[in-house]
């Protein structure tokens, strides 16, 4: 009987079997994150970050804004990264999110997230990267905040965040940034935690209600090579002198606050700008054009006002209106006599040919002398010699398709088609943007010709808008663009010809290393030149271009070692012509040597890590990450596609994770920098401060890198 019932068993399970579609649970972490999606509120279905978000499939894995991790241990990967940004998603952050042990990153920011953050959320003990700014959160910081122990990156600025700064802030030992600017934060800023913050690189808590003083132990937080940035509030008192403690690439931003007494003049306080103490009516000292005695002398003039002698109150009630009068037009007429001759200085200087000019109105040929200028300082300043690419755009797009003529940008440029079609030219280097080719005019300028194929032609007006835009940049640390050529047949740029080859060949040199001549300041000077170029191009250009290609080859340097910022917009324009830009084409392609094909480039190994995954579009940080390369190649002498064998002959595949090993490790600065800088003794401290500006350039995380104008003006200050 037994074996009977043993048999009918076993025929029922083997039915079931058969009948039953076999399903697929979510995983638990799939399941908490369905509270994400049940907390917001449904946004459109073409802008739904969810649509995907299937609660049928067995993993979230392939859902967007997830990332996933195999875990040691668990058969299935783990959610490690949520970054649903920038979606306008109006909804709640649920506690659930809390339940995912293994998650590392969370980023959403620039949406309309409301309610406070959850005590809960700070259960997933491996976050180190919280990025929730750009919200509409508010109540106070979780007290649970420091139970991450991880926690490196918290962002939540502009929100409605209020109360005071947690007391045990300095339990998250491995803080790197710091950002609560734009919220309601109050009461003073807590003393004693930051000495145990010794990881801490940015703070930011400006445009909060902070008041009290500044604590002075801020000055210990000697990881720093940001910017402090407590401007906007109400503190008080005098500024601790222990900021000048604080690294030399440090800079200050106290504006708009109630500070008194006198600016310390020690360490890093020499660097400043009169900016960084701006609004702070009772702060006097350098940099700020009001001297400490002058306002001891204005503090106490109420005091010998009412005790003036009655003999000087009769001398004023004496004087006669019309006296009066006569001295305020005297007073008027000197003071506008003294702004004539400042107006009149003013624009001598900027009419000087010597002076700053980002116009590249210069004598063609490169290797002249440029004055540095600030990187947006010709924005409004251009010279009247130069003509408006708008009107190039729009003369040029009244001939339709192109007439096969040479058109000049500007009116500092002039030569005929004939010319260019007679001169000597010489091939000067090949890539997959074209084959570029040195040409010597008649009058024996030379200038740099680039040839870009002879497709096209049915995209005529925007590649002549897009040159347009391109011709627009006029800054000394960026090549010019003088002319272009098009016809159905031909496409060629005309810019300046950079005489002195660029920095790949220079850290080369001869003999395959760099040049004993080519010195830390050398060095120095081209890593802020090209710092200056790239963030006018980011933040001053008519489109806030995205250069998407820098490294040493596109970096030209003239005779006294200024760079020059070249091939910038080029994918763009070959994108528009649609063709092979080595072919032969058109009737110049039989003047100028014609390359049956053009190499094919090596890895590019100074691109970022997020620039390396086929269909994402270019960003401004992806120029961060790949400058901070070259800084990094400019330190040690190394470039990233190539190995260098140490004494054990262990090779080092990327340079970045080299270089981040050996701070971590606290190797000596002997082990990472160029032999040849080993003699400067004196550039130590300057060598150390650009690696931590290039460390900041190469973070993983592009949300955390600097933009190029802070990255311009950390490295202005050093060597200054």
């Amino acid at each position: 009987m037994s074996s009977l019932n043993s048999k009918l068993f076993f025929f029922l399970l083997f039915f079931l079997l058969l009948t039953t579609n076999p399903t697929h649970s979510l995983s638990p972490d799939g399941l908490s994150l369905l509270s994400l999606k049940s907390a917001v509120d449904q946004p459109p279905a073409d802008a739904n970050p969810f649509s995907d978000w299937n609660e049928d499939d067995p993993t979230p894995c392939k859902w967007t804004g997830i990332s996933c991790m195999n875990i040691t241990g668990y058969p299935d990967p783990r959610v490690v990264g949520i970054s649903v940004a920038g979606k306008n998603l109006r909804g709640y952050i649920p506690s659930e999110l809390g339940t995912l042990l293994y998650l590392r990153r969370l980023n959403l920011h620039n949406n309309n997230f409301h309610g406070s953050i959850p005590n809960e959320l700070f259960n997933a003990t491996s976050l180190h990267s919280l990025f929730l700014y750009g919200n509409n959160l508010s109540g106070p910081l979780p007290v649970t905040l420091c139970n991450l122990p991880r926690l490196q990156n918290l962002d939540l600025s502009n929100n409605s965040l209020l109360g005071s700064l947690p007391e045990n802030l300095n339990n998250c030992k491995q803080l790197q940034r710091l950002i609560l600017s734009r919220n309601r934060f109050s009461g003073e800023i807590p003393a004693g935690i930051w000495p145990e913050l010794d990881s801490l690189v940015q703070l930011d808590l400006s445009d909060n209600q902070f008041n009290g003083s500044i604590p002075n132990d801020l000055g210990e937080l000697k990881s720093l090579s940001n910017t402090l940035n407590l401007s906007f509030n109400h503190l008080s008192g005098k500024i601790p002198k222990s900021l000048g403690n604080l690294p030399v690439t440090v800079s200050f931003d106290l504006r708009n606050n109630n500070l008194s007494g006198e600016i310390p003049q020690i360490g890093s306080f020499v660097n400043q700008g009169p900016t960084a103490f701006l609004n702070n009516l009772n702060l006097c000292g350098f940099p700020l054009q009001k001297s400490c005695k002058d306002s001891s002398d204005h503090e106490s003039s109420p005091a010998a006002t009412q005790n003036s002698s009655p003999e000087s109150n009769s001398f004023k009630k004496g004087l006669s209106s019309g006296l009066i009068i006569l001295i305020s037009v005297a007073d008027a007429a000197g003071v506008a006599f003294i702004g004539l001759i400042i107006v009149y200085f003013y624009w001598k200087k900027k009419d000087n040919s010597n002076g700053c000019s980002c116009t590249g109105n210069k004598k063609l040929g490169g290797g002249q002398k440029s004055r540095a200028c600030g990187f947006c300082s010709c924005v409004n300043g251009l010279n009247g010699d130069d003509s408006e690419p708008e009107e190039l755009s729009k003369s040029a797009a009244e001939r339709g398709k192109g007439d096969g003529e040479l058109v000049a940008i500007d009116k500092g440029f002039s030569f005929e088609l004939d010319e260019l079609l007679r001169a000597s030219a010489y091939v000067l280097g090949k890539s997959g943007l074209g084959i570029v080719y040195k040409v010597v005019l008649g009058n024996g300028i030379p200038v740099a010709v680039r040839r870009l194929g002879e497709g096209g032609e049915q995209r005529y007006k925007e590649f002549v808008a897009e040159v347009a835009a391109i011709g627009k940049i006029k800054h000394p640390n960026v090549v010019k663009l003088r002319a272009y050529y098009w016809a159905a047949d031909e496409k060629l740029l005309i810019s300046d010809f950079i005489s002195n080859g660029n920095l790949a060949n220079a850290l080369k040199g001869r003999s395959g290393q760099p040049s004993p001549s080519f010195s830390w300041a050398t060095r120095l000077r081209i890593a802020k030149g090209t710092a200056k170029g790239l963030a006018y191009l980011h933040e001053c250009s008519p489109r806030k271009f995205v250069h998407g290609d820098i490294k040493p080859s596109n970096i030209l340097l003239d005779n006294e070692f200024q760079p020059h910022i070249s091939d910038f917009g080029l994918s763009r324009l070959i994108n528009i012509t649609g063709s092979n830009p080595s072919s032969s084409g058109g009737f110049i392609g039989g003047a100028l040597p014609y390359l049956k094909s053009v190499q094919t480039e090596r890895t590019n190994n100074y691109r970022s890590p997020e620039a390396r995954i086929p269909g994402n579009r270019p960003t401004q940080k992806w120029d961060v990450y790949s400058f901070g390369v070259v800084l990094l190649e400019l330190l040690t002498g190394k470039s990233p596609d190539f190995s260098p064998a140490t004494s054990t002959s262990m090779e080092i595949p990327d340079i970045v994770r080299w270089v981040r090993k050996g701070f971590e490790e606290e190797n000596p600065l002997s082990e990472m920098v160029d032999p040849v800088l080993l003699q400067e003794v004196h550039a130590k401290k300057e060598v150390l401060a650009v690696f931590h500006v290039a460390l900041a350039c190469t973070e993983a995380d592009p949300e955390i890198r600097p933009r190029m104008k802070t990255v311009s003006e950390n490295l202005e200050r050093i060597g200054t």
